[in-house]
């Protein structure tokens, strides 16, 4: 049976739900850390400092069990997982790194359900005739106004606006400074440099920001649209049309926004190929021919000859709050500058999924999305470190940061670089853990985003001594290097190393890598089913959390500043910031 929540996690999570104005989020009190025997899951009591693969599993065993339904943030049970990092990491004798002396920095939130039986995403034909779309089906739709229960806007020019990017170091510009006001705007994953592969134009296969939904959607709104629908294809997303269903369905959250959302477009979302395929041709348009010309430089936007779309969002919004947590290893000589470890603890919660199958069958479906690589295996590598790090005495403080709202959009971590409780400019470098699979021993380790900064130096200086090699990201065309915490820092300057698990393994090589990883993606990923199994073999992901963790030891016991290469993208901000701009 569950045990009794903390106290202050239920009173965390008072919600004020059908508000019609920006909501006003309770504070969270202090928590009292020691109370452990109120945690929904026991700590462990067995493990020990060096890095094995038995720790790694413990706690990934206890994040991903069904006591936290999917870690959902703001949740009763989401939030008890946020208890148990915290309790964990003053087991380990990490000293509160958050507000008041706790190990909680408050990140104040909403939650945003759509009621999927009173909104709708309706396209009306050049005849009259209206095409409506199945919501998870066809569309997936929300808004990110915060403001109002009940949204709506009349029929709706539509236009097709290429990938949507307005990236002017790369003389790019899909909106032609045309007047979007009261229209709807279509448009592509992923970026031109994906589509032409061509080196010159943007990155290359490699996706870049503007490549990614979140900027999307923020240009659209720039832009003036009323709405903005992103059309999904499997192969440029990286992932299916179920990740898309199952990711915005359900409650959405999000930061409290200042404006109460008001500088966003009325409604958001994506839609399926084959409705995208329908429209075009209802509108004359060959939607295959339209990708080419959008990946053209100097493409203009098209409308969708005569097609208008329409809508209506209909919502609860519910004030909540949740909490990053976060544990300080201090410094002897230097103790305000930090080595920084970031991995989020959330993941999607509880759905309302029918289930299919029977338990045990290989595709059975129950409603808690476990989250068990995703992130259960970096949040435990997380505290893995730390417990190492206890054992050692460092010049540097190292911070060891657990975000929530990751799955959100990266809205914890960004939070904490918008309030950081430390600078900075203080933070020398930062390693970021999300979403390892157990795969087995690998010969490599995997940097995303690879070609940027020093760290990457280190890393392949310490593989050496495994007789390993770091490789870059096989898929950079899905643009994972924008799509974890990590660069909610490196946009702020702070070098920041994401590296993962390698795919060629010892034993059987790339092809059984890949094979496990397509396996992850298809099948558990964004899942029900990413659920945490004995069988599962950690030898690899105790080797690669032991690189980590011995290249943050590094630059704690040095007064090195390991930097980006020259050129990078965040060179210059990184620069400034250590002038005393910061």
């Amino acid at each position: 049976m569950k045990k009794l929540l903390l106290a202050a996690s239920l009173l965390a999570l008072a919600a004020c739900g059908n508000k019609d104005a920006a909501p006003d989020v309770p504070e969270t009190p202090a928590v009292p850390e020691a109370e452990a025997e109120a945690l929904l899951y026991p700590l462990p009591d067995n493990t020990v400092p060096e890095i094995t693969a038995a720790d790694l599993a413990v706690r990934i065993k206890a994040l991903a069990d069904d006591v936290f339904e999917g870690r959902g943030p703001g949740t009763p049970e989401g939030e008890a997982a946020a208890d148990w990092m915290a309790a964990e990491m003053q087991r380990l004798g990490l000293q509160p790194g958050g507000d008041n002396g706790t190990y909680f920095q408050q990140v104040k939130m909403v939650n945003q359900t759509l009621d999927t039986a009173a909104s709708y995403l309706t396209f009306v034909m050049p005849d009259g005739s209206e095409r409506a779309t199945e919501l998870k089906t066809d569309s997936v739709i929300w808004t990110k106004r915060q403001n109002a229960n009940h949204l709506a806007f009349e029929p709706s020019d539509m236009i097709f606006v290429g990938y949507g990017a307005v990236a002017p170091e790369y003389g790019w510009d899909d909106y032609d400074g045309q007047d979007y006001a009261g229209k709807t705007v279509v448009m592509l994953v992923n970026d031109p440099g994906y589509a032409t592969e061509d080196p010159a134009l943007f990155k290359g296969k490699a996706m870049t920001y503007y490549g990614r939904w979140t900027y999307k959607f923020e240009e659209a709104a720039r832009q003036g649209a009323t709405a903005a629908i992103v059309i999904h294809e499997t192969e440029p997303a990286s992932y299916g049309w179920d990740v898309v269903s199952n990711s915005w369905s359900g409650a959405q959250s999000d930061l409290v926004r200042t404006d109460g959302g008001a500088d966003r477009t009325v409604l958001e979302g994506w839609i399926t190929r084959d409705m995208a395929v329908d429209l075009f041709n209802a509108a004359g348009l060959d939607f295959e021919a339209m990708k080419t010309a959008a990946k053209t430089p100097g493409f203009k936007p098209v409308p969708l000859g005569g097609i208008k779309a329409k809508g209506e969002i209909t919502q609860t919004i519910d004030s909540l709050s949740s909490r990053n947590v976060i544990g300080i290893h201090p410094g002897t000589t230097a103790p305000d500058e930090y080595v920084l470890y970031t991995a989020h603890w959330d993941h999607l919660g509880k759905k309302a999924e029918e289930k299919t199958g029977a338990p045990g069958e290989d595709f059975y479906q129950d409603q808690i999305f476990n989250g068990a690589v995703d992130n259960a295996t970096g949040s435990a590598a997380l505290l893995e470190i730390a417990e190492a790090m206890q054992g050692e005495e460092t010049e540097r403080s190292v911070m060891f940061l657990s975000v929530t709202l990751e799955e959100s959009g990266l809205l914890g971590s960004e939070y904490f670089a918008q309030n950081p409780t430390v600078p900075l400019s203080h933070i020398v470098a930062g390693i970021n853990m999300d979403g390892s699979l157990p795969v087995g021993r690998t010969k490599d380790m995997v940097v995303v985003g690879y070609g940027a900064s020093e760290l990457e130096d280190m890393l392949a200086a310490y593989l050496a001594t495994q007789d390993r090699v770091v490789k870059p990201d096989p898929k950079p065309q899905a643009g994972s290097f924008y799509r974890s915490d990590h660069i909610s820092m490196a946009k702020r300057g702070v070098p920041m190393l994401y590296a993962d698990g390698g795919e060629d393994k010892v034993e059987g090589g790339i092809a059984a890598g890949k094979a496990i990883a397509q396996a992850y993606n298809e099948q558990r990923y964004h899942k029900p089913m990413d659920e945490y199994s004995d069988s599962w073999d950690l030898s690899g992901n105790q080797e690669d959390v032991t690189a980590l963790y011995t290249i943050g030891l590094q630059i704690a016991q040095s007064s090195d500043w390991p930097t980006w290469y020259p050129g990078n993208e965040f060179e210059a901000v990184r620069q400034k910031s250590l002038g005393g701009s910061q």
